[in-house]
């Protein structure tokens, strides 16, 4: 983690998510270990943590610790289903979501995030096993996003939730580095 206290980098503790031209077997393995281990870490960094610790924020106006792991469990879940949706239908259009009035909802900002491990917990098993069986021609299956115009491919994608797994562990560190403080 940097030790730069820019809100760019308070924002991005491990940076911007790369743009991959070229992904090799490797790396598919690479992010979806990552994929495969984020419950385990996510649910270490917070089983012990006070409802005043699950407050603290992990930057000025950012969100709390709690918010971050409902995030988790809700952009999780529509990646879930965006990748069932681009495994059964031709270049899908798929349904954006405004998170950050998720997270101003009674259930993604109550202090009992177990609920939201829970599902990270179920999602991120049928995730990995449904990723594990994808070959060549399905990774390059595609969805389209409405919000930014973009057409993704799985694979690509499956590098995007890899670094977005590691992007929020990063903030929940940093809040607790902080102890919410900035």
């Amino acid at each position: 983690m940097k030790n730069d206290l820019t809100q760019e980098n308070l924002k991005f503790p491990i940076g911007k998510c790369p743009k991959t031209d070229s992904i090799s077997k490797n790396d598919l393995e690479t992010w979806i270990t990552t994929i495969e281990l984020f419950p385990s870490k996510i649910k270490k960094l917070t089983e012990t943590l006070s409802v005043e610790e699950l407050n603290w924020v992990y930057r000025p106006k950012g969100w709390n610790i709690k918010q971050v792991v409902h995030h988790c469990a809700d952009s999780h879940i529509n990646s879930f289903i965006r990748f069932k949706l681009a495994l059964t239908e031709d270049v899908p259009n798929i349904k954006p979501y405004e998170e950050a009035l998720w997270a101003e909802h009674e259930d993604g900002n109550s202090n009992d995030i177990s609920p939201s491990i829970q599902i990270i917990e179920g999602v991120h098993a049928r995730w990995v096993l449904l990723l594990r069986s994808l070959g060549g021609a399905a990774l390059k299956r595609q969805f389209f996003h409405p919000a930014n115009l973009k057409i993704s491919s799985l694979e690509e994608t499956i590098g995007v939730y890899a670094w977005h797994c590691n992007h929020h562990l990063a903030h929940i560190e940093q809040a607790l580095l902080h102890k919410g403080q900035f």
